[in-house]
């Protein structure tokens, strides 16, 4: 267990099924720095992970009695994406592809930006959005 002062003013919180294997991959994927964790009952009771400058909060899913918190996979999908606004869209795309991502869609010049999307082995959405390759 680690401890942990502060967090950023807005946090996404995540459920996931086999939460120390989520840390695992999140590190990979998303170059994750882990802050904080507390396993509780062989299980992921909480994790702070800095990615990007920000902090992403997860832990597994709990019943009623604990959270009510179901992951995608309980659910049957996710609804929302978690957004990251990066330097480099293809370098954090490729990357998270390597890591086992799907496309959900590919990394493309838009009117805003660059941007491209993928899912995560645990059903999360993430998103990345940067500069446009053409300037």
């Amino acid at each position: 267990m680690t401890e942990q002062t502060s967090y950023s003013p807005v946090s996404a919180y995540l459920t996931v099924d086999d939460g120390f294997a989520a840390i695992e991959f999140y590190k990979t994927a998303f170059a994750a720095e882990v802050r904080e964790t507390y396993p509780w009952e062989g299980r992921l009771g909480h994790a702070t992970l800095s990615i990007n400058g920000g902090d992403v909060m997860l832990a597994d899913g709990f019943d009623e009695t604990i959270t009510g918190m179901r992951s995608p996979k309980a659910l049957g999908g996710t609804t929302c994406t978690i957004s990251l606004s990066v330097a480099d869209v293809d370098h954090w795309f490729d990357r998270a592809i390597a890591a086992g991502c799907t496309v959900i869609r590919p990394a493309n010049d838009e009117f805003y930006g660059r941007m491209g999307k993928v899912r995560d082995p645990f059903g999360h959405a993430w998103g990345f959005t940067g500069p446009a390759k053409g300037g």
